[in-house]
């Protein structure tokens, strides 16, 4: 995976959209929910615009009025007391309501979204008498001792034809995915959707750099793959070249620095091992890198 700090939630957002494409119209998706001044925030809410709107999709089968969506990123981890916290803000959303019970306790969901399946937190389900069933590829729902209705969304094991935009959040992609991945983007012909796509590609791509410029090195790419992909690692060969010249001037400044200081100190007369235990301690320089000063 990249070093590059990776986006990974706006691209999650995208994702869901796409994901969820057919009943789009339907829904409300807010971005980063504040639940009050105080700095709470759901990463997605879902809301119906109709209530009595029936949705087909795998993941939005569970889903009813408000439906608190959590996205965990690659390298984040989803254990209980996210859980809980989740649960936490459902709660908190519910009692902030324009007026007393004006959002129903049963019409609220909890979704978690996760590349890997949290063995962690399933371990603990299973302690303590949760239940955890899985009526389709990837998706866990959790019922049991909680207040609400709650999945687990594991990307990874989605079907792979039927959610490529979720799949796509991943820094283990292969050839396929990603070639999966360009062939749904040329099936789309709205602008909005064309953006939500190239938003989920170019954090695809990112994350999964080498197979791109495998690519961009293959003479028969075809013309219209090279006009996606171009504008999404010309930017990464700039930033990584931009970030190495600017080490080196650094690197340049700092030893003309230390050049400098030492030539003032043997100007007046100190001695190579006093100039050299000046030095170490002052630019924090090895006992290799001080002697080349001297």
């Amino acid at each position: 995976m990249n070093d590059t700090k990776i986006q990974w939630h706006p691209a999650f957002i995208a994702a869901m959209n796409l994901e969820m494409a057919d009943c789009r119209d339907s829904l409300r998706f807010d971005r980063e929910y504040n639940l009050n001044v105080k700095p709470l925030v759901i990463d997605l809410l879902i809301t119906k615009n109709q209530t009595d709107i029936s949705i087909n999709n795998e993941i939005g089968c569970i889903f009813r009025g408000h439906n608190i969506v959590e996205y965990k990123d690659p390298v984040d981890s989803l254990n209980i007391d996210v859980f809980f916290k989740t649960e936490g803000y459902a709660c908190l959303y519910k009692s902030y309501g324009k007026t007393v019970d004006a959002i129903a306790e049963n019409d609220i969901t909890m979704t978690f979204v996760r590349e890997n399946k949290p063995s962690g937190l399933f371990a603990y389900f299973q302690e303590h008498g949760y239940q955890v069933s899985n009526p389709f590829k990837g998706v866990y729902y959790i019922t049991g001792n909680i207040l609400f209705p709650a999945q687990i969304i594991v990307t990874k094991e989605l079907k792979p034809k039927l959610h490529v935009w979720l799949r796509a959040l991943s820094g283990k992609l292969e050839k396929q995915d990603l070639q999966n991945l360009l062939e749904h983007m040329r099936q789309l012909t709205g602008k909005m959707d064309r953006e939500y796509a190239e938003a989920v590609l170019e954090v695809a791509f990112r994350a999964n750099i080498q197979i791109l410029k495998e690519w961009m090195g293959d003479v028969s790419m075809s013309k219209e793959l090279l006009e996606i992909v171009k504008p999404i690692i010309e930017p990464q060969i700039l930033l990584r070249e931009q970030t190495a010249l600017e080490k080196g001037i650094q690197k340049g400044i700092e030893k003309g620095i230390v050049k400098g200081a030492v030539d003032i100190l043997k100007d007046f007369g100190r001695k190579d091992a006093e100039i050299k235990t000046i030095i170490m301690q002052k630019y924090s320089l090895t006992d290799k890198d001080a002697n080349e000063y001297l």
